[in-house]
């Protein structure tokens, strides 16, 4: 066998692969004579099927097999002759394979690049804080309640007002014309909720039980509905009843009824459960701002191949995304595809990055985290749980799914621990605000912040 480079650009290689026809034969020859001593044919006994007879019924399959498995050695061989690292399986391009000739073909792939060693020490980050406060703790409790909400038929009737439970039907138009799923029958609105669109709960303020009104709101330009989307509806309302919130007092009582041993117990689960949901948003925070700082002082060229498809990955999203609303960018396709293109490259480098820290310190994803993984996903298929095991167990590619997620959090965390972390405390609103907010509104007026 032999091998010779053809390309060496970059991080692109090809070589040229020969091997010789005589190996080719003997392999053939070898094949040929395992099989004669196990086929069985009409008028011949056992292993006395001719060498001939079976090259000339099966010699043509027996070669593609042999091919195919004189490629894959072939290919095997040149990767461990030249020490390399394919970033993704070769491309092969068979240039010869005739009867008692040479087989030979071309092999070209990308190569993982050399990642810069980085001083994880001199990294320097800033960890968020953000205390619960009694602010927050006070909305959290209003959530509480306003979900725990019971209402109750008025002791004297009056006109609605804001917290009040309505039933109505109603039945939207566009230019004189319902629209689907414009129309409802004794649909139940917490006024003042906000769940329909900006001005429609404010028409129904004021209106006895039984009261008609017919009123236009116009639909936000952001809506969800291209066909919606800035347009005035009008719609036809009728109120069928009224009913009024039922004081709600946080006692042991109500704690109880929420599944809490006392007042004091509900606190501490609200108290926590803000905590924990800081944690994890000052997590993001800081896992954000260390891809950051690794993608703006890491520079080295990665496998086009891989951006490739990081980049398919990404806008196959982008493009269902525009196919239900159109309006969503302004921006003309190929600025969008360069766009999307940058941030795909930016992934695969933090990729390769995030690898080679990774397997530098031995840090692997365990057994045991794996099957916590697992359960997790299982505990999201409630009466499912048996068929969602089943899946895991019969496909390897989506506990592998699984595990790189787990794996990039546990190299994030080592360089966490390595880097150089200070602490500042934030208000909720800060620790929740999008840093690309923030880097939008430092930028200059001309300028876009980068993804």
């Amino acid at each position: 066998m032999q091998v010779k480079e053809l390309t060496a650009d970059g991080l692109k290689r090809e070589y040229q692969v020969v091997v010789e026809a005589a190996d080719i034969e003997q392999r053939m020859a070898r094949r040929l004579s395992e099989l004669s001593r196990t086929i069985k044919m009409p008028g011949f006994r056992p292993g006395k099927v001719p060498v001939t007879l079976l090259k000339k019924q099966y010699g043509s399959s027996i070669r593609g097999e042999i091919l195919e498995q004189a490629v894959n050695e072939g290919s095997q061989a040149a990767i461990s002759e030249h020490d390399l690292k394919p970033a993704l399986r070769p491309k092969i391009e068979i240039t010869s394979f005739d009867e008692g000739k040479d087989l030979e073909f071309n092999m070209a792939l990308e190569i993982l690049p050399e990642v810069p060693e980085i001083d994880l020490r001199a990294i320097q980050l800033t960890r968020l804080t953000t205390p619960v406060g009694e602010a927050e703790l006070a909305k959290a409790r209003d959530n509480l309640t306003r979900r725990a909400q019971q209402f109750e038929a008025l002791a004297e009737p009056r006109p609605s007002q804001a917290g009040d439970r309505v039933t109505l039907d109603f039945v939207g138009k566009v230019a004189g014309e319902p629209f689907e799923g414009g129309a409802a029958t004794d649909f139940p609105l917490v006024l003042g909720s906000g769940m329909m669109v900006p001005g429609f709960e404010d028409q129904l303020i004021g209106l006895d039980a039984g009261a008609e009104k017919t009123f236009e709101v116009t639909f936000p330009e952001s809506y969800q509905r291209a066909d919606l989307a800035g347009q005035p509806v009008t719609f036809e309302v009728t109120l069928k009843a009224i009913e009024a919130p039922k004081p709600v007092v946080l006692d042991d009582e109500f704690a109880a009824a929420q599944g809490f041993a006392d007042l004091a117990a509900l606190e501490t689960a609200l108290k926590d459960g803000l905590a924990g949901e800081y944690r994890k948003h000052a997590r993001a925070r800081l896992k954000r701002a260390l891809l950051d700082h690794l993608a703006e002082h890491s520079s080295f060229a990665v496998p086009a191949g891989m951006v490739d498809l990081e980049f398919e990955t990404i806008w196959k999203q982008i493009e269902a995304e525009l196919k239900q609303d159109p309006e969503a960018s302004a921006k003309p396709e190929d600025e969008l595809k360069a766009e999307y293109r940058a941030i795909a490259e930016r992934r695969v480098r933090l990729g390769l990055i995030l690898s080679h820290i990774g397997q530098a310190n031995e840090i692997k994803v365990e057994q045991n985290e794996l099957n916590a993984a697992i359960i997790e996903q299982v505990r999201r298929y409630p009466g499912q749980e048996q068929q969602v095991l089943e899946f895991f167990r019969k496909t390897p590619q989506a506990v592998e799914q699984l595990r790189a997620p787990i794996y990039e959090d546990k190299v994030v965390d080592f360089i966490v621990e390595m880097a150089s972390v200070t602490e500042e405390t934030v208000t909720p609103e800060e620790l929740m605000r999008d840093p690309d907010d923030d880097a939008a509104a430092a930028a200059p007026a001309d300028q876009t912040a980068g993804a």
